[in-house]
């Protein structure tokens, strides 16, 4: 049967104007792993840590705060400075272990938990100031350390969620724009306030985020394997279509530790496809035990599937 001309006409246009199904990408494995740096001045080098040639490699030097004391009693004004062992962990030293393992990218945290005996709080004048200032001396700072990307770790907030997200997002998308950065993470943990404002910065900037490092060592100590689990599929449902990394603390001073079953949930989380990287507070105190963990840790991330 030969339908009509103008039956097959509509027939085209309407197929035009039919919602497409959504195809959501499989969750899938990685073997990327992270490790915060130089926080805690123990004179840990990028040199004492070591490094599987067979995972991708990220060292977060920890902190640089928006902490300007000439601005003194508003210093929060996007004007970075450095605040990690930057004596042990120098530009020079940055170029050097990129040089020497290929695998090896070098970031920055911005904010942590404290600064001049006080908590490091978010709270800027106002999102276009803080953005220029931001975005300038960053670069700075980035450009001088050749830096590959930034991780967004502010726990304690002045400013509402919106002005956060806007501040934030906008200061990822023009670094990123501008071809300074690489990639992009963001560390919230399970806390109301933390939340409200990470999860702000998800809505609006969720596809300019590329790794969640969520902090499942804020969790209470003696987590089980199976409320570990719980968390993980929780927040991940949370931070929806985010590469959630699994984490702990190498002091063992909070959540799920190696000793009780850390390696077994990411063999589990493995075998779901989604185990998609680990991350490490923080080689700092990892230097006491002789970074037994890290090494663990990418063992499993490197080893076949």
């Amino acid at each position: 049967m030969e339908f009509p001309k103008l039956f097959l006409t509509l027939l085209i246009i309407e197929s035009l104007f039919i919602p497409q199904m959504q195809v959501q990408a499989s969750p899938t494995n990685s073997n990327l792993f992270r490790e915060y740096i130089g926080a805690e001045f123990k004179n840990v080098k990028f040199t004492d840590v070591p490094i599987n040639p067979s995972v991708e490699f990220h060292f977060l030097l920890s902190f640089t705060i928006d902490y300007d004391t000439s601005a003194f009693p508003s210093p929060t004004n996007g004007k970075f400075n450095i605040f990690w062992d930057s004596e042990n962990l120098s530009p020079s030293q940055v170029s050097s272990i990129k040089n020497a393992h290929s695998n090896v990218k070098v970031g920055l945290s911005l904010g942590g938990d404290s600064v001049a005996n006080g908590f490091a709080f978010f709270s800027p004048s106002s999102i276009d100031s803080w953005v220029s200032n931001a975005v300038s001396s960053l670069t700075k700072i980035i450009k001088q350390y050749h830096l590959d990307g930034i991780d967004i770790d502010y726990e304690h907030f002045k400013g509402d969620s919106n002005t956060f997200a806007e501040c934030i997002g906008q200061l990822i998308s023009t670094l990123k724009s501008k071809k300074v950065i690489s990639f992009a993470s963001i560390a919230p943990f399970d806390d109301n306030q933390v939340q409200k404002h990470y999860l702000a910065l998800w809505k609006n900037y969720g596809n300019q985020i590329d790794y969640v490092n969520f902090q499942f060592y804020a969790y209470d100590k003696g987590t089980t394997v199976s409320q570990f689990m719980d968390y993980f599929h929780t927040q991940s449902s949370k931070y929806k279509g985010g590469k959630v990394l699994a984490s702990f603390i190498s002091d063992g001073n909070g959540g799920l530790s190696p000793q009780n079953g850390f390696f077994t949930a990411c063999n589990m989380l493995r075998s779901q496809q989604q185990l998609h990287g680990i991350f490490i507070w923080s080689a700092d105190d990892s230097k006491a035990n002789g970074f037994c963990f890290e090494k663990q840790s990418q063992a499993l991330l490197a080893a076949p599937q």
